[in-house]
């Protein structure tokens, strides 16, 4: 970290925009449970979906793609980050928590507190990317709330790549999750963890998928719960009363899939801006 990132701060001010990052438009998930809590915060998102999925990269290139984009929220003035994205979370946060004045929340914690709270036989399962199973952070997350509980971990590589293109519908994701999740349900796992942000959109779809008796939780729900804590706690919550702006920056053109997950989602996007990073 150079001495100039380490020393940004702005100060604080509540009707400032809160700054969302992922490595695609799945983080758009986190961005609608946030409108549903928060109707009047400003947000301004970035989808770096040219590089998009960070899911196989190493440590030091998620770090470092997450330092650009938090750097970029900070110059545009947001008053809180919140990494929509389970890797950045994992891998970057944890770094770049040390280097930041305002706010820094991943969607870890909060995910982790929510599958321990659920789970009634003591068996989580987690599905996410490569790099987030691999760190073992939810696992570390949950035990370290209650060393007894039992978890199973999944990659699932595919999802991401499939729900970017749009197949949250399609019997070949259908069978994709099977092959990914019956392993894990054969153990008798009672909680399913959906450690991705773009994995609340198939969501439904998983839920007709396996025992309606098997708890879902979304990291994105969750993390929007603890964003709306920390304004409070902090006192960054709004004082406007009209409807907040959502401002979108891709960093490569996605309006295909964007389009097909604000509809999903029902947001309203105020605005959208191209900008490269390189």
């Amino acid at each position: 970290m150079n001495q100039q990132t380490k020393n940004c701060q702005l100060p604080s001010h509540s009707d400032r925009a809160i700054g969302i990052f992922d490595s695609g438009v799945g983080g758009l998930t986190v961005v609608a449970a946030l409108r549903h809590l928060l109707p009047h915060e400003e947000i301004l998102y970035v989808g770096d979906t040219a590089r998009v999925p960070y899911g196989n990269k190493s440590q030091e290139t998620i770090i470092r793609y997450s330092q650009e984009i938090v750097d970029l929220l900070l110059q545009r003035g947001c008053k809180m980050i919140v990494a929509a994205c389970n890797t950045a979370s994992a891998l970057a946060v944890p770094t770049l928590e040390n280097f930041y004045k305002v706010p820094l929340q991943g969607v870890i914690g909060p995910g982790a507190a929510a599958a321990v709270k659920a789970t009634r036989s003591g068996k989580i399962g987690i599905i996410g990317t490569k790099a987030t199973v691999a760190s073992n952070a939810y696992s570390q997350a949950i035990q370290t709330l209650d060393p007894e509980l039992t978890i199973i971990s999944q990659a699932c590589p595919l999802l991401v790549p499939l729900i970017e293109e749009g197949w949250l519908d399609d019997e070949i994701t259908d069978a994709i999750i099977h092959r990914y999740l019956d392993p894990m349900l054969s153990q008798n796992i009672d909680t399913l963890v959906l450690g991705c942000t773009h994995y609340p959109l198939l969501k439904k779809r998983i839920a007709t998928l396996i025992d309606p008796n098997i708890t879902l939780v979304d990291s994105a729900e969750n993390c929007a719960r603890t964003v709306q804590q920390i304004l409070s706690e902090k006192n960054l919550a709004t004082s406007q009363k009209k409807d907040g702006f959502l401002h979108l920056i891709l960093t490569d053109r996605s309006e295909g899939f964007l389009n097909l997950a604000a509809e999903r989602l029902q947001l309203h996007v105020t605005s959208l801006e191209t900008l490269s990073l390189h």
